[in-house]
């Protein structure tokens, strides 16, 4: 399979991804916050355990990515034991929040010329130095906070809550959103 252009991610996707990000983020915190401790710690099969466990994977996860594309610090833990990255679940919720908003920020500073800059990184889940486009990995990063937020989602479902539209035209603002409020 073909990598993707540079000209296919772009700042302005970037910036939306991020604004979908964070988006998504408060609803599905608002719908865990609406389920007890228990509930939200209930093992139900997920590969991270339980909804506060992927929560947890998945700001570690940001965090990490974060790291090595805007010099965060990196997690604490390793990725073996990134469900347990907060043990309270407002403490997780805040660090979200923060989490959310320096992501948006460095989305405000993404430029074409870093997309198109291969970055080079140690990973330990693959154990060996790595090289890819920038672009692609951006893509990644978005990719995986949709795809654990989809099994968080599912969780909070079949758990009884509901964290309202995931469709991405549907909650950022885009002509199609706009026009679907008319």
């Amino acid at each position: 399979m073909d990598e993707p252009s540079a000209s296919m991610i772009s700042p302005a996707f970037v910036d939306m991804m991020a604004a979908y990000n964070a988006e998504m983020n408060r609803r599905v915190y608002a719908a865990a916050a609406r389920l007890s401790d228990h509930e939200r710690r209930l093992p139900r099969g997920a590969f991270w355990g339980t909804i506060h466990g992927t929560l947890c994977h998945l700001l570690w996860g940001d965090r990490m990515w974060m790291s090595r594309f805007d010099g965060w610090e990196k997690p604490a833990v390793a990725i073996t034991d990134s469900a347990t990255l907060f043990s309270a679940f407002d403490e997780l919720q805040q660090a979200r929040i923060d989490a959310d908003g320096k992501i948006s920020a460095w989305a405000g500073r993404v430029s074409d010329a870093w997309l198109a800059d291969d970055m080079v990184w140690r990973s330990a889940a693959a154990g060996r130095e790595m090289r890819a486009p920038r672009g692609l990995l951006v893509t990644h990063f978005f990719n995986h906070q949709t795809h654990h937020r989809g099994q968080v989602h599912a969780l909070i479902t079949a758990a009884g809550e509901k964290t309202g539209d995931t469709d991405l035209f549907l909650v950022v603002n885009s002509p199609a959103a706009a026009a679907s409020q008319r």
